[in-house]
C-alpha cells in the first residue's frame, strides 16, 4: 500500500514539476487556474467578500483539503490495526488473485490512465500555444481551443475519473484485511473524494462552457463527464460510418 502511495505521489510530483509548479520562492510557481475564477466569485458570487474568502481559504484551502488527503489514505490505517493489534494471525496472507491483487491492478491502472490523459493533454495545450504564436491556421480541436482525442474522446475528465477510481481500489485493501466486510469507517475517505470531484468537476465544466460555449456544448452531449458509454460510442461511431 505505501508503494503504491508512493507511485501515486511521485507521478503527481513530476507532472506539477513539468508544468512550473515548483519555483523559488514558492508562491511565483503555477497557480491553478480555477482559483482566480473562484476569487472572482465565478462558482459562489459570496467569495467575492473579503472575509468569506479569507475563511474559505482557511477552512477549505488549508485545513480541509490536507485532512482529505489524510482520509483517503486511513484503508492503511485498517490494515495496520488489523495486523498489529488483532494478533498475528488476524491479517489474511496477501493474495494476488484475492482483493490485494484485484486492488493492486486497478490501482495501477487508474495510475497509468491518470498520467496518459494528463501527458495527452499537456501535449495538446503545448501544441495549441505553439500554433497560436506561430500564427498558423489552427484546424480540429486546436481551433475548438480543448482536447477531444485520446482518452478525452470517451469521457470529458479523464484524469479526474482516474483519480477517483484510485482511491476507491485503494480502499479495495481494508476489504481485504477485514476479511471480506464491505463496510468500514476508512470509505469517509474515498467518499467525500468523489463529492468534491462532483464541485470540482462541475467548476471546470462551467470555465470551459464560458470560454468555448458552442463547441464544449457539442462536446458534453457527445461525450460523458466520468463514466464511458461505450455502447453509446460504437452505436454513434456506426451511424457516421452509415452515413
Amino acid at each position: 500500500m505505501a508503494v503504491l502511495a508512493t507511485v501515486w505521489g511521485l507521478r503527481l510530483t513530476a507532472n506539477f514539476h513539468r508544468r512550473g509548479g515548483y519555483q523559488w520562492p514558492p508562491w511565483q510557481g503555477e497557480e491553478d487556474y480555477r482559483w482566480a475564477h473562484i476569487r472572482e466569485g465565478r462558482y459562489l458570487p459570496i467569495l467575492t467578500k473579503p472575509t468569506v474568502w479569507f475563511l474559505f481559504n482557511l477552512t477549505f484551502i488549508s485545513f480541509y483539503q490536507n485532512i482529505l488527503l489524510l482520509l483517503i489514505v486511513t484503508p492503511s490505517f485498517i490494515a495496520y490495526a488489523v495486523a498489529n493489534d488483532c494478533g498475528d494471525g488476524a491479517y489474511p496472507k496477501m493474495n494476488i488473485f484475492g482483493l490485494d491483487g484485484l486492488a493492486t491492478i486497478l490501482m495501477l491502472t487508474g495510475i497509468l490512465v491518470e498520467a496518459i490523459a494528463d501527458n495527452q493533454q499537456y501535449k495538446f495545450q503545448e501544441e495549441k500555444y505553439k500554433q497560436i504564436n506561430a500564427g498558423i491556421e489552427r484546424k480540429g480541436e486546436y481551433a475548438d481551443g480543448f482536447c477531444q482525442s485520446g482518452l478525452f474522446s470517451i469521457v470529458r475528465k479523464p484524469n479526474y475519473a482516474a483519480e477517483q477510481s484510485i482511491w476507491i481500489s485503494f480502499y479495495i485493501f481494508s476489504i481485504a484485511a477485514t476479511g471480506g466486510r464491505l463496510w468500514n469507517w476508512s470509505a469517509l475517505g474515498w467518499i467525500l473524494l468523489l463529492i468534491l470531484f462532483q464541485g470540482s468537476g462541475a467548476l471546470t465544466e462551467k470555465l470551459s462552457l464560458m470560454k468555448y460555449p458552442v463547441r464544449y456544448a457539442e462536446y458534453q452531449k457527445r461525450v460523458p463527464l466520468y463514466v464511458p458509454k461505450l455502447f453509446g460510442t460504437k452505436v454513434r461511431t456506426a451511424k457516421r460510418k452509415n452515413h
